[in-house]
């Protein structure tokens, strides 16, 4: 009977005894609702972000639709022409543009991968939509003019590099090979639409660098154009691409470098590739052509090969000196942040006049030197850490000009490439 009486008793009081929380069911479902609206809005939010920041970068079908058109109607010629708008044998992979007026895409190419790059206008890109049509005149491909010698071409052209490289003795030969690789099809003449391509192919750094460097094994090699469109070698795989002009501007500087080192190859590699590295900088100082400068120095342009041969990821950011001279001087400034070509090819600014100088404040060894810390520290054997980092550090503090301080410069390279060197020497990794 007792056992009856707590049956009952617990079968009337369990209802009573579950109210409250289901009282707190609503409050719950509400507070669940709320969650999943906000994560829904979140991530509506981040794609759209996303998708904007990809239509706005990657314009690539602009850039071939303007290529192509002025093709058909005559304007332009160039190697890469009949495959890429008629044959349509060039196969756009992967975006990999960081600004939206300079193109760049990974691709494919006759069997090889490639890396293909254009511009497309500032203005075009700014005002009209991402399906707007080429206009019918570009600025781009008005010179020269109809009527122009193949004479008064060369001229042009070794007036154009002599502005750009300085009075080298070495100019005429570098002209000689812009007519060359002009004559698309080898029959010794330089036609109007031939002429038009090569020109606008000169106005963009990277072509200059590719024919300056053209004998380095540290830059890529051109393989093709039409118009101001060309192909190089592919992007070496060290580069970090993919998602990173996406990701870039959103991450931290310093979880942007971890993520490149966690990504990176072993130590001894590492030390290959900045030997190579620390090679393209002697290569890039008193040159055949001048010296020049690297006005962008990150990891995301230390490439290399299958083999951890060091290759320059990027030229477009590699600038002639007489080029970053001409830009600085006289060009008013208020403290050095004013006096930036680039991202750190920086000069001095003269408080009094309120001039820039035309002198950097720092040689390509110590910004490379401030690079090689980051990427060569972490991971080295205990042994070689203290010597590497005191020469990394004498070597950050190099400044002023090269050529003022040519003895010191070669010899704290030297005794650099030296220490990596010997570590990995006589090892599977040399």
């Amino acid at each position: 009977m007792r056992r009856l009486r707590r049956l009952a008793h617990r079968l009337l009081v369990r209802p009573f005894s579950q109210g409250p929380q289901q009282g707190r069911l609503p409050g719950l479902r509400v507070k669940f609702v709320l969650l999943v609206w906000l994560g829904v809005f979140a991530g509506s939010w981040l794609a759209y972000v996303n998708y904007a920041s990809y239509t706005e970068l990657c314009r690539g079908h602009v850039c071939q639709a303007v290529i192509c058109d002025q093709f058909h109607k005559g304007v332009i010629s160039g190697s890469l022409c009949q495959d890429l708008c008629q044959l349509h044998k060039v196969e756009w992979t992967a975006c990999l543009s960081s600004v939206p007026g300079q193109q760049v895409y990974s691709g494919l190419w006759q069997g090889k991968e490639v890396t293909i790059k254009c511009r497309v206008e500032e203005s075009r890109s700014a005002k009209a939509g991402p399906e707007a049509a080429p206009g019918r005149e570009l600025v781009l491909f008005d010179r020269p003019v109809r009527g122009t010698s193949i004479q008064e071409f060369r001229e042009m052209t070794l007036s154009f590099l002599k502005a750009n490289l300085g009075d080298l003795p070495s100019l005429p030969a570098l002209v000689g090979q812009v007519l060359a690789v002009a004559d698309v099809n080898k029959d010794g003449r330089v036609s109007l639409a031939e002429a038009k391509a090569a020109w606008a192919l000169l106005q963009g750094n990277e072509f200059l660098l590719l024919l300056s460097l053209r004998d380095k094994e540290h830059a890529a090699r051109l393989l093709g154009f039409c118009g101001d469109l060309y192909v190089t070698e592919g992007a070496p795989p060290g580069s970090w691409h993919g998602a990173a002009p996406l990701l870039r501007p959103l991450l931290p500087p310093a979880l942007h470098r971890a993520l490149q080192q966690w990504l990176g190859p072993p130590w001894p590699w590492r030390a290959k590739v900045a030997i190579g590295l620390l090679e393209f900088v002697e290569e890039l100082f008193h040159g055949a052509y001048g010296t020049f400068y690297m006005c962008e120095t990150t990891l995301a342009n230390v490439g290399y090969t299958a083999t951890y041969d060091f290759r320059m990821a990027d030229l477009r950011q590699v600038a002639p000196e007489a080029a970053v001279r001409r830009f600085l001087r006289g060009r008013r400034c208020a403290h050095s942040a004013d006096c930036t070509y680039g991202r750190d090819c920086r000069a001095p600014c003269d408080q009094l006049l309120r001039q820039c100088k035309g002198d950097l404040l720092q040689p390509n060894l110590a910004k490379v030197c401030e690079l090689l810390r980051d990427y060569l520290l972490p991971g080295a054997p205990g042994a070689l850490r203290g010597e590497l980092g005191r020469q990394l550090s004498t070597c950050a503090t190099l400044s002023g000009l090269a050529s003022q301080v040519e003895a010191h410069h070669s010899l704290v390279l030297s005794h650099l490439k030296t220490l990596l060197w010997t570590t990995i020497s006589n090892t599977k990794y040399s």
